[in-house]
């Protein structure tokens, strides 16, 4: 590919910024997984303000998408919830 533009020009802009979610949800994972297996604090400190940011642009990424449906959600049943909330109010 001669011109470094052509592949923005053939990507829309949902495919753009469902393959940046993806992006970003592998390296959320990353993060989780560098942060949660780093032996010294500081390195582990920030890891975890890396992962913090990079979880904001994840949802700013999300919202975006959502909000020109893109991304649908549906809304959980009610009842679906509740037995949530039973279930792990349970657990010690």
């Amino acid at each position: 590919m001669s011109n470094p533009n052509q592949c923005a020009q053939i990507m829309t802009e949902k495919e753009i910024l469902a393959d940046c979610l993806s992006s970003q949800k592998q390296m959320t994972s990353s993060y989780n997984l560098f942060a949660g297996e780093c032996a010294n604090e500081q390195l582990r400190n920030a890891f975890l303000n890396i992962l913090d940011d990079e979880h904001r642009i994840q949802a700013d990424i999300f919202t975006d998408m959502s909000s020109n449906g893109w991304y649908p959600v549906e809304p959980a049943e009610q009842q679906k919830i509740q037995q949530a909330r039973q279930k792990f109010s349970k657990q010690p």
